[in-house]
């Protein structure tokens, strides 16, 4: 009996010696290099914080506020980030590969440079955010706001930005092969100086007189069109 419980003590022992750790990350409190990995962090308040090197891969940041808050250089891939707000934050360099920004408020946030691979921002607020030099292939952004932002030297290839408003973007640099705008609303947009853009993913595009297109491609007969057109099923 007496080894019997022994076993069972060391047991535990080892046990939390394993947990802990976990669940010490979690309880963090937020700063640089946090550590929360696969933490729920839902429905909080982290506005105007220094989270720079946060590890925060597959974490909850579900309806979180990061308003003005610092994530430089943090690793959030694959994490969960729905009806989150980061207006005007700096995400600079951070790793966002698979992370899912649905709905999310980002509005005037500093993505420069930063890794969004297969990163998901459907229905997502991104008017006037600064993705220059970002890599951005296989984005999801269908039906986000993108108005007015810097996409210049940006890495778009295969990026999905069906019905989204891209009305006033700057795409200077920026590498648009095989994206696909189906829809999206180009009025006012820049894309003179975009590389790898074809005639052909102009179609069933928005614009007007105000698009600016590289030397060689010609607006479609259907502009100019109105919004609606754009937004309809």
């Amino acid at each position: 009996m007496k080894h019997g419980l022994i076993g069972i003590l060391a047991v535990a022992l080892l046990t939390g010696a394993l947990v802990s750790p976990a669940i010490a990350a979690c309880n963090a409190a937020p700063g640089p290099a946090v550590d929360w990995t696969k933490c729920d962090k839902t429905k909080l308040d982290f506005s105007g914080v220094d989270l720079t090197g946060a590890m925060m891969q597959s974490a909850d940041l579900s309806r979180s506020d990061f308003a003005d808050a610092d994530l430089s250089g943090a690793n959030l891939t694959e994490a969960t980030l729905a009806k989150a707000r980061l207006a005007g934050a700096k995400v600079i360099g951070a790793d966002l590969t698979k992370a899912m920004f649905d709905r999310a408020n980002l509005q005037g946030a500093d993505f420069s440079n930063a890794v969004m691979v297969k990163t998901e921002m459907h229905r997502a607020n991104l008017s006037k955010a600064r993705l220059a030099g970002a890599n951005l292939d296989k984005a999801e952004f269908g039906r986000a706001v993108l108005a007015e932002a810097d996409f210049s030297g940006a890495n778009l290839h295969a990026a999905y930005l069906a019905r989204a408003d891209v009305r006033g973007a700057n795409f200077s640099g920026a590498d648009l092969s095989d994206a696909d705008f189906y829809r999206a609303d180009l009025r006012g947009a820049d894309l003179s100086q975009a590389k790898q853009l074809e005639q052909g993913q102009l179609d069933s595009t928005c614009g007007d007189e105000t698009t600016k297109l590289p030397a060689g491609l010609t607006p479609p007969p259907e502009w100019p069109c109105a919004s609606a057109e754009v937004e309809e099923e």
